[in-house]
């Protein structure tokens, strides 16, 4: 009996030990995590930008196998032994929590039942209800580079497997896009021997090419054709710029810039594009992205010269008094790069009372730019007029006259809809649904 209470006294204590200093880790992080949570409620910050998962409570074991697998930092976390999004804003789609679900309890949608996403009807191999045209990356929901690339990819596959015939005067595949979507996918019709060509309105790089000047853009791994894999923690817009240059030139790619697509046309055997020039393919990749055309405010003196929709080099606004317009990731990055140019006074105005779906650290580093008084931030305003030196707000309370020397709008795009029905491409709106 007493070797029993030995034994037991030798393993069981410091099992009773492990068992307490488990349960007090697990309550100190359930604690966290309804505190991050709950800020997030406070904050009205509970509606995703983009893709995002669905958990079904009935399936879920309460393993924390998604939540360690997602790359973003406090997106997921346990609720009542639940997996729940705690930070849904932040969520920007990466998909890893449903690849490492056990039970498939998760499931990844677009929109919301209060926010509607549109979305082009595209099959499972990217092709849209029009046989021959295929939609891979922005456009398609996926703004992430590594799913970008990957559709690309995909998209390209399915054309060479789909096979359609084509005449000898017609490419195999028209790109319509370089951005990381459309130089993946250019990729993949070189390494498949096609007779394909790439048209780019802008440059090289897509949305990347437009960020701010310095701007840190932080991708997952991914793997391109001819190329194979390439990693990224963390980098600068430069830096990734700098890398699509070198695969494009490395690589030989056709890519036209400077070339705006006006419509595509069905013909016998394929398509017609027209931009500068007239091109002939048996299918066409869109790989651009959801933008559009900028939205504009529709407020007096919006036509002024001093107003532009994106921030190209803070540089140029040194020592002026700009102010900024919008409440995503887009506005406050500019403010924030606005707001590190000596002498230059920076003002943020959005209609909203909290910044929504906007990035933690961009949130935190706004805040902090505020504090120290390199900022303004005006919430619940409105551009009410644009003069040539001044700016109309309406405030919560009455309005005020600011001077001004520059006005940049970051309130989105719209969605090119016109374009996309021209050509017959389906739309639906989706509200919570795969």
């Amino acid at each position: 009996m007493s070797e029993l209470l030995t034994i037991g006294a030798v393993y069981g204590v410091p099992a009773v030990a492990l068992m307490l200093v488990y349960s007090l880790v697990q309550q100190r992080r359930s604690a966290q995590t309804r505190r991050i949570f709950e800020e997030s409620v406070a904050s009205g910050l509970l509606e995703p930008a983009s893709l995002h998962p669905v958990i079904d409570p009935a399936r879920c074991l309460g393993c924390g196998t998604c939540v360690k697998a997602c790359p973003e930092k406090s997106v997921l976390g346990l609720l009542n032994n639940r997996a729940q999004l705690i930070t849904p804003s932040s969520c920007i789609g990466h998909g890893a929590c449903k690849t490492a679900c056990p039970t498939q309890a998760i499931t990844l949608v677009f929109g919301t039942e209060t926010r509607g996403v549109d979305i082009p009807q595209l099959g499972a191999d990217f092709q849209t209800n029009i046989p021959g045209i295929y939609i891979a990356g922005e456009l398609g929901g996926m703004g992430l580079i590594r799913n970008a690339i990957e559709q690309g990819r995909q998209a390209i596959e399915a054309v060479v497997k789909n096979g359609r015939n084509r005449p000898a005067s017609q490419l195999d595949v028209l790109i319509i896009g370089a951005g990381p979507a459309g130089i993946s996918a250019a990729m993949a019709a070189k390494a498949s021997k096609l007779n394909y060509r790439v048209l780019e309105q802008d440059t090289v790089g897509g949305t990347i090419a437009h960020y701010p000047r310095g701007k840190v853009v932080m991708t997952a791994p991914a793997k391109l054709p001819i190329v194979g894999e390439f990693r990224f923690a963390e980098t600068s817009k430069e830096n990734l710029m700098e890398f699509w240059s070198g695969v494009v030139r490395d690589a030989g790619l056709e890519i036209e810039t400077g070339a705006r697509v006006d419509s595509i046309n069905i013909i016998d055997g394929g398509f017609e594009v027209r931009a500068d020039k007239s091109y002939r393919a048996s299918n066409v990749l869109l790989a651009i992205g959801r933008r559009g055309t900028p939205r504009k405010l529709g407020v007096a003196g919006e036509e002024r010269n001093k107003v532009v929709y994106r921030l190209v080099d803070p540089q140029q606004y040194r020592g002026r008094k700009v102010l900024v317009v919008g409440g995503g990731d887009s506005a406050l990055e500019a403010a924030l790069s606005l707001s590190d140019e000596p002498g230059t006074e920076v003002t943020l105005s959005y209609r909203g009372t909290a910044f929504n779906r906007v990035k933690a650290k961009n949130r935190e580093r706004v805040a902090a730019a505020g504090a120290a008084g390199r900022l303004r931030i005006e919430l619940a305003s409105q551009v009410k007029q644009i003069s040539a030196d001044r700016v109309q707000l309406a405030l919560a309370e009455g309005e005020d006259s600011l001077a001004n020397d520059a006005v940049i709008i970051c309130a989105g795009g719209v969605l090119p809809s016109a374009f996309l029905a021209s050509v017959g491409i389906a739309v639906e709106t989706r509200y919570g649904t795969a």
